[in-house]
């Protein structure tokens, strides 16, 4: 604990600091007092809310494990690219074969696609631009604004300031000059900031409307696989076969990912051993020559040939590598090294083999155009056709796994910064923290799924809508990335030009394409998603209205002096947690409560829930308390911060840590004078060079690590070793510490524990946020109507905290914004 506070001294600002260095080989510590700084002074639980946590990261993992993710990855990532082949040409060619050669055309397109902007772009280099493990859109907005001042989400400015971990160490060399320029720009442009939030939530917004589509079009594909042993089926009878699918999928979601990823791993494993081996089948037996595809050249012919219909096709063509922006947002559930491991040698040879033994079949059978619509089953040899189908349909439900799970996991993150409604999330696993499960968010994919599968009806009009979501998050990935390269990776400038250039040109073309078909169905994901972020920003607007206006109304230091001192106020028995979203101050309902019940408990904490742009924040590190005049009162202010991947506890456990790290934070602040805001002296010894403590400047004493109690030790523990109390009792006498300080300490944390034992109660400000009256027409109804409508179908804070009603307080205010 020295090390962490005398670290944080060092941060952060609040007045003078000394530094007295190790001394040799004498015995004594040689003081050298630098000259002092001064700094604009804070609220001091403000600074300390806003020091670095160390984020959890994915440590050197064993080959097992790597191997038992790899099995996993297959299940969960892997099914929605290797069931792509069902439906590629056909939608390619739905207007037959012109040339043959097209077919070796569009053959290397794929091949070539599928390896720059899934294998190199994806799998080998946006893997590394994870946010501690963590990847995905939101997950590099995160990472870019721990580099830099991006977020406009005002609960997350401070830490993003100095949790930010970037570094200008040494001479500045040519990519930190570049990278310095970044970061001046996204900090002081605020059309950069604005350009950069609304790229990274329409990313989300396409990605949650992509998990809409991926079920229907997988499993429909599929499907229709059953009209060649059952030609007299309707397109109304497959359209409601998919539904029933659909829904025995999304109803199965509850179990987790971890099992459901064991449970999907072998039959997709099996599927791509089938497709491949059937695909070197077709291609021995058809046409050998069609190896020739892997020679470029054959693409250039195919738009020589094809001018502007080539190009169009090139929407449908993306359709190979659909599912490959699930691989980076859903990397929290593995590991860098299981995803390559298992894409390599798994699943890039199973599905280039099966797109060259189809397009083997199609250059044998070009006189035949009614096999299109279902080329991937007319190809298959008749022996395997049922085999093959029955695992081609639970694959195809297997492939929406990888789009379900990143909308789990993209609502996580939105949840965390604050960007939408809440919902519940839950974790699935106890090894894995990155397993999340919403039952509101599957209710919805699962109704929306259905809803696009009635009212498409064809892969053909699915497949169109489909294109757009993955085409816009390939690009808006790209800018990400290469801000990344300049800010946080300081790469060289060429190696970032040669990656924005190859990256941005090639998907500007496929978007160019895209977007030229828009009125065909494309604007059914672009009105989804452009729902999806008018929620987002509404309630962002809103919540950073309420926020503003409770930081400007906060209880000042002597107001809340006079709000304790009150001779009518009565203390009951108990703890109180008051919950705020402040982190400085005392947020202005708490007065509010005292006007109208002049009674408080006997110990009162002010929690504010944090969530730092990390996924992880260690349990050491998640409490920071205060404690708020006069200290007899026994009121306190608290941050408890949690990273956008930690599950909050329960009530009662969260109860259990939070009294144990205050009774912690009682005893420093007694014993070093930690909390508070005078200049701190760090002092080194010649015992070990990582061995150093602090002293508050009028006490004159310095008070040395080694005699210092740790975390584990309590007092009562310590009068248990006669040895070890009477050194520390003799030490005391000296003038560093004193009986009576340590029986007060003592005192002081019997007293905690004692009120919570009489019991614990929560309390909830209820704020009704309503628009000033004088506004103008549009704010009032967006938060008179719409954000009041979207806050009373979300879940309540009580829910989301897992607080018991039986022991639940609400306290109702209105706010005018």
């Amino acid at each position: 604990m020295a090390h962490q506070h005398a670290t944080a001294a060092a941060g952060r600002g609040g007045g003078s600091m000394e530094i007295v260095p190790y001394s040799y080989s004498s015995g004594r510590d040689l003081e050298l007092e630098l000259p002092p700084f001064d700094v604009k002074r804070q609220d001091s639980l403000y600074r300390d809310a806003t020091m670095p946590a160390h984020a959890g990261h994915h440590g050197q993992e064993s080959w097992v494990r790597t191997l038992r993710l790899s099995f996993q990855c297959v299940g969960i990532l892997y099914a929605d690219l290797g069931t792509s082949p069902l439906y590629v040409y056909a939608n390619t060619f739905k207007y037959g074969v012109k040339h043959e050669d097209d077919v070796l055309g569009v053959l290397s397109i794929i091949i070539y696609s599928f390896i720059l902007f899934t294998m190199i772009k994806i799998v080998f280099i946006a893997l590394y631009a994870n946010d501690d493990g963590d990847g995905g859109t939101f997950a590099l907005y995160s990472l870019i604004s721990r580099y830099a001042k991006v977020c406009l989400i005002p609960n997350q400015q401070a830490e993003d300031e100095l949790v930010s971990r970037y570094k200008h160490r040494g001479k500045p060399s040519a990519t930190l000059r570049r990278a310095q320029w970044m970061k001046n720009l996204l900090e002081t442009s605020k059309a950069a900031k604005i350009s950069l939030f609304f790229l990274t939530i329409l990313a989300t917004a396409l990605a949650i409307s992509d998990s809409m589509l991926t079920p229907p079009i997988s499993v429909l594909a599929a499907v229709n696989g059953l009209k060649l042993r059952a030609p007299h089926l309707t397109t109304d009878a497959m359209v409601w076969i998919t539904v029933a699918i659909l829904v025995v999928f999304f109803s199965v979601q509850r179990f987790g990912t971890d099992k459901i990823g064991y449970t999907f791993a072998p039959v997709v494993f099996v599927w791509l051993l089938l497709i491949s081996g059937i695909g070197i089948y077709n291609t021995v037996k058809y046409d050998i020559s069609t190896l020739k595809a892997f020679n470029a050249k054959y693409i250039i012919d195919y738009f020589r040939r094809n001018k502007k219909k080539g190009w169009v096709s090139l929407g449908e063509i993306l359709l190979c590598f659909t599912g490959t922006e699930a691989l980076f947002a859903d990397m929290g559930y593995f590991s860098i090294r299981s995803i390559q491991l298992s894409f390599t040698f798994g699943l890039l040879p199973s599905v280039l083999l099966t797109y060259i033994g189809q397009a083997a079949y199609l250059r044998k059978h070009m006189d035949r155009p009614d096999i299109i619509p279902n080329v991937f089953f007319e190809s298959i040899p008749t022996s395997l056709f049922w085999p093959t189908f029955v695992l081609a349909l639970i694959t195809s439900v297997i492939g929406s796994q990888a789009m379900v799970s990143c909308a789990f996991a993209t609502m996580s993150h939105l949840q965390a910064l604050n960007c939408f409604p809440r919902v519940k999330i839950l974790h699935t696993s106890r090894r894995y923290s990155g397993q999340l499960y919403s039952p509101e968010v599957n209710i919805f994919l699962c109704i929306a799924a259905c809803v696009v599968t009635i009212s498409f009806r064809t892969t053909g009009f699915i497949a169109k809508a489909h294109e757009i979501c993955v085409v816009l998050v390939m690009l808006i990935t790209t800018l990400l990335m290469t801000i990344v390269m300049l800010l946080v990776w300081k790469v060289n400038i060429w190696w970032i030009a040669i990656f924005f250039v190859v990256f941005m040109s090639t998907e500007s073309i496929y978007t160019a394409a895209v977007l030229y078909k828009f009125t065909h169905g494309p604007y059914v994901p672009v009105a989804m998603s452009a729902v999806l972020m008018f929620i987002m920003i509404v309630w962002h607007y809103v919540h950073v209205k309420r926020y503003k206006y409770e930081l400007e109304h906060t209880v000042s230091r002597d107001e809340a002096k006079d709000l304790l001192e009150r001779r009518d106020l009565k203390r009951v028995p108990g703890l109180g947690l008051f919950y705020t979203e402040l982190v400085q101050g005392i947020p202005p309902i708490f007065p509010h409560l005292i006007e109208k019940i002049p009674t408080i408990h006997s110990v009162i904490v002010f929690i504010t829930v944090k969530n730092l742009p990390v996924p992880h924040v260690d349990v050491m590190e998640r409490f920071l308390f205060r404690q708020v005049e006069p200290k007899e009162f026994m009121v306190f202010r608290c941050v408890a911060r949690y990273g956008y991947r930690d599950a909050l506890e329960t009530a009662g456990d969260f109860v259990k840590i939070l009294v144990e790290y205050l009774q912690y934070y009682v005893r420093d602040l007694n014993l070093y004078g930690v909390g508070g805001d005078e200049p701190l002296k760090i002092v080194f010894h010649s015992a070990r060079v990582d061995s150093f403590s602090w002293e508050r400047k009028p006490s004159g004493h310095a008070i040395y690590a080694e005699e210092m109690l740790t975390p584990a030790q309590s007092f009562s523990e310590l009068t248990m070793h006669p040895v070890s109390m009477s050194s520390r009792l003799a030490h005391f006498q000296t003038g560093k510490m004193n009986l009576e300080e340590m029986l007060k300490i003592e005192e002081d944390q019997k007293i905690i524990q004692r009120e919570v034992d009489n019991g614990v109660v929560y309390i909830i400000g209820e704020s009704e946020v309503v628009a000033k009256p004088h506004s103008n027409l549009l704010k009032k109804i967006i938060v008179n109507y719409v954000y009041s409508f979207l806050r009373k179908n979300s879940r309540n804070g009580e829910k989301m905290l897992y607080i018991p009603r039986g022991q639940l307080l609400k306290v109702g205010i209105t706010y005018e914004i």
